[in-house]
């Protein structure tokens, strides 16, 4: 019997099988998809839009072939017609299901539109950005000494600033003499000097002081989420932040499965690096608009990412990097015009610098980590770890410091969860369960109230409780494994042995019911067992690469831990230790970074010496390769046990004890046939 197509949405990557013939919003209601539309899919409002992706998906199991969509129908063209639809978009209430089919749903068909919690840092940088604003007099031309405009404004910078070697592209040179005749001989010129360079290069000339402005851009180039900040060159103030899903999601949700794109389907690299480019130079005007200033003053961007998005971002090909030796195309700095890169909305003659990749799987985001938190000026042992899709590790001190990469997947950011979702309005972020009752209370994001504080339905009616994110579910596990709801290895116990109705029967296995708004029109949101499984996953992965650098390092214990990263700024410490992502270690030791690589992009967008250092610093650092090494399958094995098989968690143990609980392979206590409750100690 022939079964019906699959239909695969992301970043969501909830899936389910319909019946030819059904529409893609239809298709994404069934299954609990954050599709927008206001017009009850009368192809009216637009809001429905749906970006469909063609061609080889191993990770997802499926090859979408053409055709697997309905064909484009008059409301489409209507549409089109009238306002215009993104190129390779289509409407999700007239596109139709034909074929096996992967759907990606671009932030703005989101009803609960993504919050990206990449807050700047406060703390203090050093101002020596690479472009500055100089004012200068320049002498009027004389027909007894002949000389270009040009080479009187070198002449002028030489004598009033002491800058020689200047030069100028052609766009500069168009507007050179009207701005020196309107400023009556006297302009403000923008220099920009590459770090570990004599030489400067004009990018911006305007008439008088030029009083409007120079700004830069830090990236934070994510394989889940792109994060900028708005900075003026001046004083480093950060004028906006801001954020989107990294487009390149819709090809795969990790790294390796974007690898395997451009593997099966020639050609794919262009369209992931064409996607990145564009959804750069958006943000761009996104962030100008925000900070209320013209994208045109933007005039320099710093962008860190880990080396498969370098590649791409550069439109270098990336298979070199999903098969050993892992090489890099290069692993220097670099900086090059903006517009190379596809960032055509910002200044004309704006320049980009990517910070340098450390090796392999190292990149640029673990450089500007090491920039912003100095492990090697560390006086104690100290475990850094950039929590996201691809987790960068570094673990050092004045002595040296060794980094590694570790794949954990996206389940730490809400992706492969049954109830999860991105950090937006209405996801649960904070959970608690008493372990007498096993009743769970929680607090949503864009709410200060916990769900059992009077007041708490009214104050999120607008926005409801609509899944669970990364910090969430990783509290919940903990929860769970503490309330005695769990054991070490993980599964979930039946209302038996746990005392709680909460824990229902799915098929085989057991989840645990936190929210139930089912009577209202709302959703179900429990924790699985495939949940479970899938924080296992990525926290073994985190643990693995960690235990891996301290054995390299010969210690068993460190002396202090920092979780960086976005979600790494939401994370509780005492939970993650209790799910065992991290070492053992005294919980006060146990520190937040918040944005590290963002604010290592700030420091070099506003500090062109530390570009210099940070260049000399990755060529210190030791690098070792997870994929390679025979004991990280060892350490991966017994970090899926809550907290850990075999290592010892002391500390731990004096704040957060965990019940001695087993379940048998039914969620039942072992040989009691599931019909008495086991006693715990």
């Amino acid at each position: 019997m022939t079964q019906d197509p699959l239909v695969i949405f992301t970043p969501s990557g909830k899936r389910g099988r319909f019946a030819v013939g059904t529409p893609i919003l239809t298709a994404a209601r069934q299954l609990g998809v954050d599709l927008d539309s206001v017009c009850g899919g009368r192809g009216i409002c637009s809001k429905c839009q749906i970006a469909p992706s063609y061609g080889d998906f191993p990770k997802h199991g499926v090859t979408v072939q053409d055709g697997a969509l309905s064909e484009w129908n008059a409301v489409e063209d209507r549409y089109q017609r009238v306002r215009g639809l993104k190129p390779g978009r289509r409407l999700g209430c007239q596109a139709t299901v034909q074929g096996d089919i992967v759907v990606d749903v671009p932030p703005e068909s989101q009803v609960h539109r993504q919050v990206v919690r990449k807050a700047a840092s406060a703390r203090h940088i050093t101002m020596d950005p690479a472009t500055r604003l100089v004012l200068i007099d320049v002498v009027e031309p004389d027909m007894h000494e002949p000389s270009g405009d040009f080479e009187r404004v070198q002449d002028a910078l030489r004598t009033q600033w002491q800058i020689s070697g200047v030069t100028a592209p052609l766009s500069i040179l168009q507007k050179l003499q009207p701005a020196l005749r309107k400023g009556n001989w006297q302009i403000s010129v923008a220099l920009h000097q590459p770090a570990n360079s004599q030489d400067y290069q004009i990018v911006g000339v305007w008439p008088g002081l030029h009083e409007g402005g120079l700004y830069g851009l830090a990236i934070d180039l994510g394989s889940t989420t792109i994060a900028a900040h708005l900075c003026d060159l001046s004083d480093g103030r950060v004028l906006a932040s801001s954020g989107l899903m990294n487009p390149q999601i819709r090809f795969g949700e990790d790294l390796m499965s974007r690898v395997s794109y451009v593997m099966m389907n020639p050609g794919g690299d262009r369209e992931m690096t064409d996607a990145v480019q564009q959804a750069i130079a958006n943000l761009a005007v996104e962030i100008a608009a925000e900070g209320g200033i013209d994208p045109a003053l933007i005039f320099e961007t710093v962008i860190v990412c880990n080396p498969v998005m370098h590649h791409l971002l550069l439109g270098i090909d990336p298979v070199e990097l999903g098969q050993a030796p892992f090489a890099l195309a290069t692993s220097g700095s670099m900086t090059l015009p903006a517009r190379e890169l596809g960032l055509t909305t910002i200044a004309p003659t704006a320049q980009v610098y990517l910070l340098p990749c450390i090796a392999g799987h190292v990149g640029a985001d673990a450089a500007a980590v090491a920039l912003s938190e100095e492990p090697d000026q560390a006086e104690v042992l100290t475990l850094i770890v950039d929590v996201g899709t691809n987790a960068e590790i570094l673990l050092g001190d004045k002595s040296g410091v060794l980094a590694c990469s570790s794949p954990t997947g996206p389940a730490f950011e809400g992706a492969q969860i049954s109830a999860g979702q991105r950090a937006a309005p209405g996801a649960i972020e904070r959970i608690e369960i008493d372990p007498a009752t096993k009743e769970p209370r929680f607090r949503v994001i864009g709410c200060d109230l916990w769900s059992d504080d009077p007041g708490f339905a009214e104050a999120t009616k607008d926005s409801g409780v609509t899944g669970i994110c990364g910090s969430g579910i990783i509290e919940a596990v903990a929860e769970m494994r503490m309330a005695g709801l769990l054991d070490a290895s993980g599964l979930i116990g039946g209302p038996d042995v746990t005392g709680t109705a909460r824990c229902e029967p799915t098929g085989r296995t057991f989840a645990y019911l936190v929210h139930d708004a089912t009577e209202t029109g709302g959703p179900r949101i429990a924790v699985t067992q495939g949940d479970i499984r899938a924080i296992q996953l990525a926290k073994s992965a985190l643990y693995a690469g960690a235990r891996l650098l301290m054995d390299k390092r010969g210690v068993d214990k460190v002396d202090r831990v920092v979780l960086a990263g976005a979600f790494g700024a939401h994370i509780s410490p005492k939970h993650a230790m209790v799910l065992g992502m991290i070492p053992d270690v005294t919980l006060d030791h146990v520190t937040s970074a918040g944005n590290a690589a963002g604010h290592g992009a700030r420091i070099a967008l506003c500090n062109r010496a530390a570009r210099t250092r940070i260049e000399a610093v990755v060529k210190t650092i030791d690098k070792v390769e997870t994929a390679i090494e025979p004991r990280f399958q060892e350490h991966f094995v017994n970090a899926n046990a809550i907290p850990h098989a075999t290592d010892p968690f002391p500390e731990l143990a004096k704040i957060a004890p965990l019940p001695h609980v087993a379940f048998g392979a039914s969620g039942m206590a072992p040989g009691d046939g599931g019909g008495r409750r086991r006693r715990r100690g």
